[in-house]
């Protein structure tokens, strides 16, 4: 059985009954595209912390692979996003897997956090991440470069919110190992401390809303507030040009303004020698299911045909290529 974290271990066997290695995606053979799985098979959805979008969207996608009728089913499981996903995809651990854009672009460059060119392909570009960064009234923080000295949440460690908080802070002329006590915990843990005063400002990186943000805003909104740091963006433009600048609106988290913002896109990721047939239902199942994956989570709705195509530098799966093509996505 592929591996999956202890916590999910009685909704995994639930969904999918106990099988074993005889349920595993075959290689890609290399043969034509049909989208038809002939045999029962199983994956693995990696996605991230249990508060996030990425553990929503994915549970979802995993309940609407098993409901196709079809025999592809799924398993969502909670895991530390972007970096560790990949890692853990390249392993075998995981079949599918949410990650940022800049932490793909990394793996299949051999960049940053891996030394080699990761052999890993999309299925599509998703939906959009606000790198969403809070800092507690108290602590006096008025921009990035304010943080120094102060405890600051970088999220969890092989994270792509790890990634991007620690590229903001250098940006900032901060260097995230010294000049910040970096509190490298995951959403839920950040949350707590945010909440109790042990955290003084939180980077978390995801769509719109995030469940785990709108606990904090909601239960301590008076103590807390937004942070912009779209003057850093310049900077981070030159590390890689996947960074955007964007806006949470206001109605996100009944904030009294919009907050200006840095976006990245999100990529579904897979090895490249899964099954293409897998890759290819796997991805038609995405945009077909795409009003009940908007139904689990907002973000969900950013889930689009227009877009799916736009995952460079990471290349399209074929599989994916030929269920897009059946779709009618743009190219």
């Amino acid at each position: 059985m592929k591996k999956a974290w202890a916590w999910a271990a009685v909704a995994t066997l639930a969904l999918t009954g106990c099988g074993g290695k005889q349920d595993a995606a075959d290689t890609d053979t290399g043969g034509a595209v049909t989208c038809d799985v002939a045999k029962e098979t199983r994956v693995g959805i990696a996605t991230g912390n249990s508060t996030g979008v990425y553990f929503a969207l994915g549970n979802a996608y995993a309940e609407q692979i098993g409901a196709s009728g079809g025999k592809l089913k799924a398993t969502a499981s909670e895991t530390g996003a972007s970096v560790q996903n990949i890692q853990q995809l390249v392993a075998g651990e995981f079949d599918v897997a949410f990650s940022l854009a800049d932490s793909a672009a990394d793996a299949v460059n051999g960049t940053n956090s891996f030394t080699a060119k990761q052999p890993v392909q999309a299925l599509a570009r998703i939906h959009t991440n606000y790198t969403q960064v809070i800092v507690r009234k108290a602590a006096g923080i008025k921009d990035v470069a304010g943080m120094r000295g102060k405890r600051v949440s970088t999220g969890s460690p092989k994270s792509g919110t790890e990634v991007i908080a620690n590229r903001v802070l250098t940006a900032a002329g901060l260097d995230p190992a010294k000049d910040v006590q970096a509190q490298r915990l995951d959403l839920a843990k950040t949350v707590d401390g945010m909440k109790d005063g042990s955290i003084d400002a939180l980077f978390w990186s995801g769509g719109l809303p995030t469940p785990g943000i709108t606990d904090l805003l909601t239960t301590a909104g008076g103590q807390v507030q937004f942070l912009d740091i779209t003057p850093v963006l310049g900077d981070l433009k030159k590390i890689n040009p996947v960074y955007e600048q964007g806006t949470i609106p206001a109605a996100t988290y009944k904030s009294a303004a919009d907050v200006a913002t840095i976006v990245v896109p999100n990529l579904l990721l897979v090895r490249e020698d899964l099954d293409a047939n897998v890759a290819c239902a796997l991805t038609r199942t995405l945009f077909e299911k795409q009003p009940q994956l908007a139904q689990a989570n907002a973000a969900g709705k950013e889930i689009s045909l227009d877009k799916a195509r736009k995952t460079e530098p990471v290349t399209l799966h074929r599989g994916a290529v030929k269920a897009l093509d059946d779709l009618g996505a743009p190219k």
